[in-house]
């Protein structure tokens, strides 16, 4: 009986698990590769300060999202705590998603690092959202929060 139920409950979160990941990848910015942060490495804007190329030879699945990593120091650092490094909001625009709960791609080298997370932002024809998020920080932040909690659970 007692293996009955270990085997009922690992079956349970089993399921949760893989509902979990098919979510995520579901609503998180994985773009046209099908990789987190278009394969930027996300523990190097920590380490760094800077966005860095990751190689597919440096790959990491968390949670059914693939990260590329420019460094062994780096994957293993992100394995030990990935919530740390990951972007916020599933790597769509801050700014966007505090603005208007949309989901907006990003450049990855437009980012900034608040409170120990990650925050990237849209760069492109002349319309650099990290400026207007800059101006109203705050309150862009508390409404993406409560904006990103309507996509993922």
């Amino acid at each position: 009986m007692k293996q009955f139920l270990s085997t009922a409950l690992l079956f349970v979160i089993s399921l949760t698990s893989f509902a979990q990941d098919a979510q995520r990848k579901k609503e998180f910015n994985l773009g046209k590769n099908g990789l987190a942060i278009d394969g930027y490495d996300p523990v190097a804007y920590f380490k760094q300060g800077k966005a860095v190329k990751g190689s597919s030879s440096l790959a990491v699945v968390h949670q059914g999202v693939t990260y590329y990593f420019s460094s062994v120091e780096n994957k293993e650092e992100f394995k030990k705590s990935p919530s740390k490094y990951e972007p916020e909001y599933g790597g769509w625009c801050a700014y966007a998603m505090g603005k208007n709960g949309e989901k907006v791609e990003i450049d990855p080298e437009t980012f900034k690092i608040v409170n120990g997370k990650l925050f990237l932002f849209y760069n492109k024809f002349f319309n650099n959202t990290l400026k207007s998020w800059n101006k109203d920080e705050a309150s862009l932040h508390a409404k993406a929060d409560v904006n990103w909690k309507k996509f993922i659970q």
